[in-house]
This record gives C-alpha cells, structure tokens and sequence, in this order.
C-alpha cells in the first residue's frame, strides 16, 4: 500500500510538471507551418518573411531565456511578417485576412501555443504565440491601406520641378512612435538605429507599408554623451568597421541607404570614413551625411569611393515646438525651390509629427514634390 501510494504521489508530481520549452529547430518548424499556412490560405497572394528575433526588451522569458545550471539557453522567438494582397480599390481583402487568421489559429492549437495580443496600429495586426509561458513566435500581419497607393502616388507625381526629401530617424526605441509614422500618407523615408528592441520589427512594417528604409549608423561624437552601445569609432581595423556595418544591417532588414547618427567626432576622421565607404559600396547603399558637425568629412569620402551621397539642409527638429518645426519646414522649401532639391532631417518627436501631417498636404498642392531621399543622391 505504501509503494502504491508512493507512486501515485511521483505520478501526480511528474504531471503536474510544465511540459519543457520548444527546442531552436521545433520553433522554426512552427515557423515554416505558419508561413506556409498564410501562403496556402491567401492562394498564395500574401506576401511573407521570417527572421530570428536578434534583440527585444523585458518580456516575461527574458530570465529563463538564459538558462540555469546546465541547461542551454532558450532559442529567440521567431518573427513572422505577412503583407495581405487589397482587394479592389486597395481595401483590406478581408476573405484573405479571415483564412488566414484561422489557419494561423488551427496551427497553434495543434502546437498548444497560446495568442497574446500585442498593441496594434492601423493596419498593423500584432500579436505573441507563447509556449509554457515562453515566448516563442511574434506576428505582425500588414493590411494595405487606401493612402498607401497615395504615397507611391505623391512620390511618383511630376509635379513641380522642387523636390524634398524628408528623413525621420532614431527609430528603433519606441514602438508607438514608428505606429504614428504608419498613418502619414507621405514618401517619408524611415532611419532606424541597429541593435534596439524593436529595430528589426520597425524596418520591416515601414518596408511593408511603402516607406523607404535607411539605417541610422551610430558614430562617435565629440561629446561622448548618449553614445550607442555599438558605434564606429576611430582608430578601428577596417575588418571590424566591415563587420559592425554587417551586424547592423542585419538588425535593419531591406535599408537601401546610410545616414550618420550623431558622429561629430568620426565623420571628421578621414581615416575612419575612408573605411566606411567601401563597406556601403560593397552593398549598393547610399548614403546622406547628417552634418552633424561643421568638420564632417562624410561626403567626400562618399564621393572618392563612388558611394552615391547626399547631405542634409535643414534640421527640422531642433527646437521642439510646433512653429519652430515649422519655420524649419519653410525653410527645407525655400532650399528645394532654390536648388531644386532639399534633404530635410527630423525625429518622430509627437510635434514635428504632428506639423507635418498638417503642413505636407498644402505643400504638396503648391507644386514641391515629395520624394524619398534615394532620389536626391548622386
């Protein structure tokens, strides 16, 4: 009776117990089966990627994400991007968007995943799938939007004969900030810091929404204050410059182009630019020096190594209040009226977000064109 009761209480324990946590190889399993289900589901019309997660924030795995005693560490979650085809009039095809949602669903039941939402934007549908209280996949399904054809519309427009590029980087940070982007109607051309939480999610919707991407390259200032955790440096071996520009832009999927964040210190350094440059060239990148110093070397370097380059004009952002972002604005304008073409550099401050959704319409309507940037470098 002892040993049966002994049994019973090893029994109940052992099913008590959560079942252990999915492998690397079963994670990318489900992956293949989500991405495969999406694609059967919308006869093949939703276009699809997937990507390890390579950085993220506090999320309730983060400690059993390292492992204890001997155990190997927890596998990153996968990410999963669907873009969903419109239907006529480029509406959300909502036949296409109900299949796949429910072959989404059906897969995660067969795996016992668990959906947990995520903060969504307008046309943005984001949620978790958690295995054992694990993390274990992140989706994000882009839905068109009617302004969507209005920013290739806008971008693609002959009028006038002033074009203005308007750059809006230090994305990577905050999630929200990047939702408020999504609802402009404009050819915004979106730069993104490596290596932050939310760095490879932000790319990927901006890509899918039709912004144009760029990487934020963090650089060395002269201040040495608010440096990044990776950032170029002089006096690096030029193998290592080639390899930090590498793992940056396998942070920021589908970036066609470089502009500097910060680096008032290494883009006055030859040397280091002259480093630089080939590592872009080798990728077919472009890049626009952010004149974040007076002393910048940037652009000639660019142009000795055949990398095609821009520079900005005008800060948009500096003071943060509505009309001196835009005095800045007006200012960008004049530049492209001028010189027929004008870079302008702002950050998703709530403000200057906020001026632009008022003052792009009626510039627009006054014949400057609105252009991403890589149709300003030469």
């Amino acid at each position: 009776m002892v040993c049966l009761l002994a049994f019973l209480g090893v029994f109940a324990a052992g099913c008590g117990r959560k079942p252990a946590p999915l492998t690397g190889a079963q994670v990318r399993g489900i992956t293949r089966e989500l991405v495969f289900a999406a694609k059967n589901a919308s006869d093949g019309a939703a276009s699809t990627g997937m990507m390890p997660e390579r950085t993220g924030g506090a999320q309730p795995s983060t400690a059993a994400r390292r492992g204890r005693g001997n155990r190997p560490p927890l596998p990153a979650p996968d990410l999963i991007f669907i873009s969903l085809p419109a239907a006529p009039g480029g509406k959300t095809n909502q036949i296409a968007l109900d299949a796949i949602e429910g072959e989404l669903a059906r897969i995660a039941r067969e795996h016992r995943l668990t959906r947990v939402p995520r903060p969504s934007a307008a046309g943005v549908i984001r949620f978790d799938y958690f295995y054992a209280g694990v993390r274990t996949h992140s989706v994000h399904i882009i839905t068109p939007l009617l302004y969507r054809v209005g920013i290739q519309a806008i971008s693609n427009s002959g009028q006038g004969r002033a074009k203005l590029a308007i750059i809006l980087d230090d994305l990577g940070y905050d999630r929200g900030a990047a939702d408020a982007i999504l609802q402009m109607p404009f050819p915004l051309t979106i730069s993104v810091l490596p290596h932050l939480p939310h760095s490879i999610d932000i790319a990927e919707d901006c890509f899918r929404r039709g912004y144009q991407v760029m990487l934020h390259l963090p650089v060395e200032s002269d201040s040495g204050e608010n440096a990044e955790a990776v950032e170029l440096r002089p006096g690096m071996p030029p193998e290592l410059v080639a390899r930090a520009v590498e793992d940056m832009l396998e942070t920021v999927p589908h970036a066609v182009g470089v502009n500097n964040h910060q680096g008032s210190l290494g883009t006055a350094d030859g040397a280091l630019m002259d480093e630089v440059m080939p590592a872009l060239r080798d990728r077919d990148l472009f890049f626009v020096d952010s004149r974040t110093s007076a002393h910048s070397v940037a652009f000639d370097a660019a142009r000795r190594a055949h990398v095609p380059t821009a520079s900005r004009d005008v800060f948009l952002d500096d003071a943060q209040d509505a009309e001196s972002v835009r005095r800045s604005l007006e200012e960008a304008v004049r530049e492209a009226r001028m010189r027929g073409s004008a870079v302008a550099i702002g950050h998703p401050h709530a403000v200057t977000l906020e001026v632009l959704d008022e003052e792009l319409p009626r510039i627009t309507h006054e014949g400057v064109q609105l252009v991403f940037v890589s149709q300003l470098v030469r």
